[in-house]
């Protein structure tokens, strides 16, 4: 009996162990199927996302050289100190040097200085923007500066800024950039003209000192940099470097064409109905329209050893 009930209950036995088979099959097909879901989600968000917002990695600024589209008379006279471009063929540009500093309206295919408000002998003009149907202007060393009137260049007002200096101003229509020589980029209220936002230039992780003349052109801030060929193209975001111009062949041909007495690279004027962009320099015969490309592989030299100076120091 004991041996046939143990037969019994072996034979009983068997169908359990068989049935436990499926069961623990069934357990590994959920979770691979709930494993393969995952991987396939995943897949999604990965796709939806972009490789920039994923990885972002720091990229070596662009490099951009020139071409010379058009050439124009230029006031040989003029310490271009802000250059920018009014619409039907028209400049405004701001010079400097003590008793000489002077805002002035330019016809730019003949040069010609149509309208023109000289300053007190005691101010040095610097960089200009325009707002609506006003002029802005900083000037050198001091945190004061003026508000004309476009048309007539009439003097309306007189304003106190919170930079350290006054070098350049551009705008976006709705903020204005400034610069103060150094590598800050400083984001202002024009109603206030209270500095809401700094930002530190910088290169490849190494800061950019000398910000001078701006322009805002296509989302981003352009700056001459002082004493350089160069022109740094800046994330508005971040103070970021983005690009590089470089135009050393403006001034080695004015140089070699035998113009000894001419200074620095200094104005940027944007036409963005016409996608033109203006250059010209300090006591320079002419201004440049010029188109920019990227070097590319042509480019062999050192960004830090043509763009970058020592800081200056009044």
């Amino acid at each position: 009996m004991a041996g046939g009930s143990l037969r019994k209950k072996a034979k009983r036995s068997a169908p359990m162990a068989s049935r436990s088979v499926p069961f623990r099959h069934r357990r590994f097909c959920l979770a691979a199927s709930f494993t393969i879901l995952v991987v396939l989600l995943c897949v999604v968000v990965l796709l939806s996302v972009s490789s920039e917002t994923l990885f972002r990695l720091p990229q070596s600024p662009r490099i951009y050289t020139i071409e010379v589209v058009n050439e124009y008379p230029h006031d040989p006279k003029a310490f271009t100190q802000g250059l920018l471009y009014g619409g039907n063929d028209t400049l405004f540009e701001s010079t400097g040097l003590h008793g000489q500093s002077s805002v002035r309206k330019v016809a730019l295919k003949t040069g010609k200085v149509e309208t023109i408000q000289r300053m007190n002998n005691t101010y040095f003009g610097e960089g200009l923007t325009l707002l609506g149907e006003r002029l802005y202007q900083v000037t050198w060393l001091t945190q004061t500066g003026f508000i004309y009137e476009r048309n007539s260049l009439s003097k309306i007002e007189r304003f106190t800024h919170q930079m350290t200096d006054g070098w350049g101003l551009a705008t976006d229509g709705r903020v204005m950039f400034g610069s103060d020589g150094t590598s800050t980029l400083y984001q202002i209220d024009p109603q206030t003209m209270k500095v809401t936002k700094t930002q530190t230039v910088k290169h490849e992780g190494i800061e950019v000192p000398n910000l001078n003349e701006l322009e805002f052109v296509n989302g981003e801030v352009w700056a001459n940099i002082w004493q350089t060929d160069c022109i740094a193209r800046i994330s508005p975001i971040d103070g970021t470097i983005l690009g590089w111009i470089l135009l050393p062949n403006l001034r080695e041909g004015l140089w070699l064409s035998g113009k000894r007495d001419i200074d620095v690279l200094n104005g940027i004027a944007w036409d963005g109905d016409e996608h033109r962009l203006f250059v010209t320099g300090k006591l320079w015969p002419k201004l440049y329209e010029i188109k920019v490309h990227p070097a590319g592989e042509k480019f062999h030299g050192d960004i830090k050893q043509l763009c970058i100076r020592m800081p200056f120091r009044p």
